[in-house]
């Protein structure tokens, strides 16, 4: 299943790449072209930001991991629901990282399409 939401996020991501090389390509005048680049790019953009503030929301996360694995020494006596709670960090730590592999899948791609689009806006 986690494979399976990695190709989802690269197939939707190649999709966009996709449309706006292709919309911006057929474009025959210049500022239709233009002001298509830039609505993209301010799109671009809010993804971006949106996408970094995720990047602190990973950090904060890493950190509750760490800090519940040192207080979780201690308590590791034997009692009940260790196990439990050892399978709870285990599993935010599993989609802690693939979220920020998601993240940064998503980052190459707007790179990608900010590309496009400035090569569209300089290209006349």
């Amino acid at each position: 299943m986690v494979f399976l939401s990695f190709v989802y996020r690269f197939v939707t991501n190649f999709a966009f790449l996709a449309m706006v090389y292709f919309s911006l390509n057929f474009m025959e005048k210049y500022p239709n072209r233009a002001i298509l680049a830039i609505l993209v790019l301010v799109y671009a953009g809010m993804r971006a930001a949106s996408t970094l503030r995720a990047f602190y929301f990973y950090q904060k996360i890493e950190k509750l991991e760490g800090e519940t694995r040192r207080l979780q020494a201690p308590i590791n006596d034997g009692s009940g629901g260790t196990n439990a709670r050892k399978q709870i960090v285990t599993d935010v730590a599993r989609l802690r990282r693939d979220g920020e592999l998601k993240s940064y899948m998503d980052l190459f791609f707007l790179a990608l399409i900010v590309l496009l689009c400035v090569a569209a806006i300089v290209r006349q």
